[in-house]
């Protein structure tokens, strides 16, 4: 079996390749950056290496662009073939097109038509199949053999994690007294090579994984000691929703990770909010992982801490989504409902107090028609953003009692 000396090893010969590749212009050096908020938050130095500015939006292209590279120079092969939820598919396509050959995707129908689309763009010939990235794997290699192309798979290939692991070089030179590195796991291709080549470098460095508890297999794999793979993935990560991890990756996380833990959506979606507000940066859900693992307090750190953004490519809908149910969560986004008397200018006059208190109004609803109403009276609904002040929630609702209106707040 590969041991974490070999991924480092081959990792040195992906980070010729992709030096060389930057200073194309074809890949990025991307930028690892100091977080005041989660300094704050975790009461340590937090910093972001923010893979969601990579080429093709996420640190998948460094993994595809050195393995075909080494499929093209060993095996002369003009076609390759691979299965992706989407970020690994542009990286493929990407790569494939810089070195000017045949890229065939298979992708599970669920996927986001933007990264449909950036695939297509970057040349690749795009094929949905299968409700998981488990089906659309089972059958992109079986195409692959029929086709005679080679499988380049997603996580389980040590020129794959070999490329990953260039991060960790990357992260060594900007910051050689790290403390912590935070990694997001799907199949767990990232995270093997960055500690593949974090440990070797300095074994004290703790590495930590952090999975969604839509799509747990490496956790519970690494809590029983074989692989498991899980029947359903459902999460809005969904470039770390996979079924099953690699035999290979498994081995390393096994011998290398000092620990794993698990976040929720709404978590996840906080952390996406977050990202955006500090950093000005977009995250996709698979990329905000590893931030959320921390402020939600499930990951502790000090000293130095580096958390991997893996990727940016979310759908702009989702994204809307995600910012809404963030920004709700945090109290931010409210609804606001009560009876008021069916008359002119009732509703106006709510509105007006509302404006006067610097509440925007998102969204209103009217309901005079339902029988336990009583008559006379209509019930309305308001979803408002609150005014940045303390207890704005409170101050609204004292307002309008004044006024004679009994209005109750409760989160959309």
């Amino acid at each position: 079996m590969v041991t974490p000396r070999e991924v480092y090893e081959r990792a040195l010969e992906a980070l010729r390749i992709i030096k060389d590749a930057q200073s194309k212009g074809l890949v990025h050096r991307t930028p690892l950056i100091r977080s005041e908020t989660l300094s704050n938050v975790a009461g340590a130095n937090v910093w972001l290496k923010l893979e969601s500015l990579q080429k093709t939006g996420s640190f998948k292209v460094r993994g595809a662009y050195f393995a075909i590279n080494n499929i093209v120079k060993r095996l002369g092969v003009g076609h390759v073939i691979t299965a992706s939820a989407g970020n690994h598919a542009q990286g493929v396509a990407y790569s494939a097109s810089l070195v000017g050959i045949k890229a065939t995707v298979v992708m599970p129908q669920y996927t986001p038509w933007i990264k449909i689309a950036r695939t297509k763009r970057y040349g690749a010939d795009v094929i949905l199949h299968g409700e998981s990235y488990s089906e659309a794997e089972e059958y992109a290699t079986k195409l692959a053999k029929e086709l005679g192309a080679y499988y380049v798979h997603a996580y389980n290939d040590i020129d794959v994690v070999a490329g990953q692991g260039t991060i960790g070089f990357e992260i060594l030179e900007d910051l050689s007294n790290v403390d912590y590195v935070i990694v997001p796991i799907g199949g767990g291709g990232l995270i093997s090579g960055i500690a593949s080549v974090i440990k070797t470098v300095n074994p004290k460095v703790r590495v930590i994984g952090v999975q969604s508890e839509g799509a747990p297999g490496a956790y519970l794999s690494l809590r029983n000691g074989r692989i498991i793979s899980v029947e359903r993935v459902d999460t809005i990560a969904d470039g770390i929703a996979v079924k099953r991890i690699g035999d290979l990756t498994f081995k390393l996380m096994s011998e290398l990770l000092d620990d794993i833990t698990l976040v929720n959506d709404l978590e996840i979606a906080k952390a996406i909010l977050t990202i955006a507000e500090s950093t000005k940066v977009i995250a996709e859900g698979a990329g905000a992982a590893s931030v959320a693992a921390l402020i939600s307090n499930k990951v502790k750190v000090s000293g130095n801490a580096v958390v991997v953004v893996s990727g940016g490519n979310i759908d702009m809908s989702m994204l809307f989504r995600v910012i809404s149910k963030a920004l709700a969560l945090e109290g931010r986004i409210v609804k606001i409902s009560g009876l008021l008397p069916d008359r002119p200018g009732m509703l106006g006059k709510v509105t007006t107090t509302l404006g006067e208190l610097g509440v925007n109004v998102l969204d209103v609803f009217h309901e005079r028609f339902d029988p336990t109403i009583t008559p006379g009276y209509a019930e309305v609904s308001f979803i408002v953003e609150l005014p940045p002040e303390e207890d704005a929630a409170n101050k609204v609702i004292s307002r309008l009692r004044e006024l004679g209106f009994t209005f109750n707040i409760e989160k959309p």
